[in-house]
């Protein structure tokens, strides 16, 4: 029997409410107390048989553990690790430079080369630019009357303004380095094709180049308060800013200088070359070298000349005697009577003669003064202005007997000279001991690497005893303390090698630039026998190369050529941010050095394994010769002329000389 019906299911609902009891708030705290063995059961627990069958029982699986913990990282994130790899694929997997701006001036930099280029330490988007002639040095010679008219600038670019230059920097002729001052960025250092130092106080312009990153200087305040009608003319025009201090000319360089660089401003040198604590705070040191076969040793304070009383006597004729307008009066003390205050020679090690510098690293000269633990800057606020900067003109030389001597600081540098050579040197001077006179000691080592002249020696950003040296058609990466040679040395190129840098961000980058216009860009964890790529920035061969970071978001590259064009490349991403493996940079140094060391006890070896063998060689043919008798020999010389004479005989028969009917027999002997 069949039956249709429904059944409906109707839910029974209930509605309930609750309510905490409020109770009154009372202060309360809890303290544990842990419970603690007496001394006799902590012994009697020790000695136990129990606790020494349980740490038998479980030795080896503790053991097991402990060096799993050493091989594998227990907490290591996998999962991020294998995103990390992965984010390089989709919208990261550009890894070429791409040009970001570019910057050349039509009249400034027209028919001349780009000799140095550097950024400006704490505005953005402010770079200075050197400028040359390119010209050899008889060109100079029979064009000497055209050059005196010509002026010789650094062109100082903004981002904002790619046409025109913010300020032009007057010197006294072409320059071929110059540095910003770490602790005071207005003040400029340079160094001359002449050989002179020379110094600029850019701090009147400081607000001009603030200025630039809101719209260039159009925006300046003299342009938009002014009244129509009364605009000054001269606010859109380019200013011009002399030097205001010159080196002496008779005891400067003799040549042009090739590098030059501030000390770092928690240690200065005294004329010994001896390392002491800096009071004032500030950078108040430079170190030039050129191929004169020279590194000196400048200091911007005033002398304390013997000739005090002098001094005096004319100080109030000097009173009123100030720098022409527009120039300031920061080192009037230094113009055209500057001297160095030591000089370092390089004679040769084991001839005579001496080695002539081109580039020159010293080993705590890159390191900020915080990392020594300096934060007395005391000295510093004395001698700031109100309207900012330091008074360079009450700097004074303290005596070395007041000063602490800094253990610390690496007297030692490296040298790179015309010839190839990298030298290996210390500054610190020696007391003659004929004359009494400090001179200054011979380079430890030199090392034969480079085929042409050395353009580059940069230590790494993040090991300072890490070395990259540039010349001709090889780099080369030294470790400071090894010296039995480069722990990597690159094959010869096809196209000579110009210039080369670190990388800021990744330890195992580098960029090498080329006469060709391209540059190399190394990454040791990948390719350490051929670059990793290779890109045409210019038709003309690269000069300098200069990365920046202006954010953990972009890096740039500065890059010159010869034409006098300025390329601001944007680094990617892949060769900004460091790989999950980036720290193994080191054991790879680590490794090379391990090589290099292997490789020359193996030479050593071989080289006494040989002269054993020479030796063993030598003792034998001598025992021989005095074991046979007097008629042995005579027998053996009578021996040795038959078979002369027997060779020479059948020489004749096959010349057809003589015949074999002929043949008549020779007198014996």
């Amino acid at each position: 029997m069949e039956m249709d019906t429904g059944i409906q299911a109707v839910p029974q609902l209930q509605e309930t409410s609750t309510q905490t009891k409020w109770k009154y708030p009372r202060n309360a705290c809890t303290q544990y107390v842990p419970r603690e063995f007496t001394d006799e059961e902590k012994e009697n627990f020790m000695n136990s048989q129990s606790l020494k069958d349980f740490i038998n029982s479980v030795a080896l699986r503790f053991e097991i553990a402990v060096q799993q913990n050493e091989i594998m990282d227990a907490f290591f994130d996998d999962w991020k690790a294998l995103r990390e790899d992965e984010s390089t694929f989709g919208g990261k997997t550009d890894t070429h430079l791409k040009e970001y701006q570019s910057f050349t001036d039509l009249y400034y930099s027209k028919d001349k080369a780009v000799s140095c280029i550097n950024w400006h330490p704490t505005i953005y988007g402010i770079i200075a630019v050197a400028v040359s002639e390119r010209l050899s040095f008889e060109d100079r010679i029979n064009l000497s009357a055209k050059l005196v008219m010509t002026p010789s600038l650094i062109l100082i670019w903004s981002f904002s303004d790619p046409i025109h230059p913010q300020l032009l920097m007057e010197c006294p002729d072409d320059i071929c380095c110059f540095e910003f001052c770490p602790s005071d960025p207005d003040i400029i250092v340079g160094g001359c094709i002449n050989g002179q130092v020379v110094l600029w106080d850019i701090s009147a312009y400081a607000e001009r180049l603030q200025s630039t990153r809101t719209g260039g200087a159009k925006h300046t305040p003299a342009a938009v308060n002014a009244l129509p009608g009364f605009e000054d003319k001269n606010v859109k025009k380019t200013p011009i800013v002399r030097y205001c201090a010159v080196s002496s000319i008779e005891h400067g360089h003799k040549a042009p200088i090739s590098d030059v660089q501030w000390l770092p401003d928690y240690y200065e040198i005294s004329r010994q070359g001896i390392p002491l604590e800096n009071k004032n705070g500030i950078c108040v040191q430079i170190i030039s070298c050129a191929p004169d076969c020279s590194v000196y040793f400048w200091d911007i304070r005033p002398p304390n000349t013997a000739t005090q009383a002098m001094t005096d006597r004319k100080k109030s004729e000097e009173k009123h005697l100030q720098n022409p307008q527009g120039i300031p009066n920061t080192f009037k003390h230094l113009d055209l009577t500057w001297k160095p205050l030591i000089r370092v020679g390089l004679p040769r090690i084991e001839t005579s003669g001496e080695y002539s510098a081109l580039k020159v690293s010293l080993k705590d000269i890159f390191q900020e003064g915080r990392l020594h633990g300096i934060t007395d800057k005391s000295g510093a606020a004395k001698l700031e202005k109100p309207d900012g900067g330091f008074d360079y003109r009450m700097l004074r030389v303290p005596s070395a007997k007041n000063l602490k001597t800094q253990e610390d600081i690496s007297t030692t540098f490296f040298v790179g000279t015309e010839d190839g050579d990298l030298v290996y040197s210390d500054f610190k001077m020696e007391k003659d001991s004929d004359s009494g006179k400090l001179t200054s000691s011979k380079p430890s080592h030199c090392f034969v690497i480079h085929d042409g002249l050395v353009t580059t020696v940069k230590r790494s950003p993040f090991f300072k005893d890490i070395v990259l040296t540039v010349g001709g058609w090889t780099f080369a990466i030294w470790k400071e303390g090894v010296m039995n040679g480069p722990i990597l040395q690159s094959s010869a190129s096809q196209k000579k090698c110009t210039v080369g840098h670190w990388s800021l961000s990744r330890p195992g980058v580098f960029f090498i630039g080329k006469e060709d216009g391209n540059i190399d860009i190394w990454d040791l964890l990948e390719k350490t026998h051929e670059p990793s790529q290779t890109q045409n920035i210019s038709t003309g061969q690269i000069t300098c190369i200069k990365p920046w970071i202006v954010s953990s978001k972009q890096h740039l590259l500065a890059v010159s050529d010869e034409f006098g064009t300025l390329h601001i490349l944007e680094i990617p991403w892949t060769l900004r941010h460091p790989s999950s493996n980036e720290k193994s940079v080191t054991n790879y140094f680590e490794r090379e050095v391990k090589h290099l060391n292997y490789s020359e006890k193996r030479r050593e070896f071989r080289e006494q394994e040989k002269r054993d063998m020479d030796v063993e060689e030598l003792r034998r043919l001598s025992e021989i010769v005095h074991e046979k008798s007097a008629e042995q020999l005579e027998e053996e010389v009578q021996q040795e002329f038959r078979e002369y004479l027997k060779l020479e005989k059948h020489i004749l028969s096959d010349m057809g000389l003589i015949k074999p009917a002929e043949d008549t027999p020779l007198p014996g002997v």
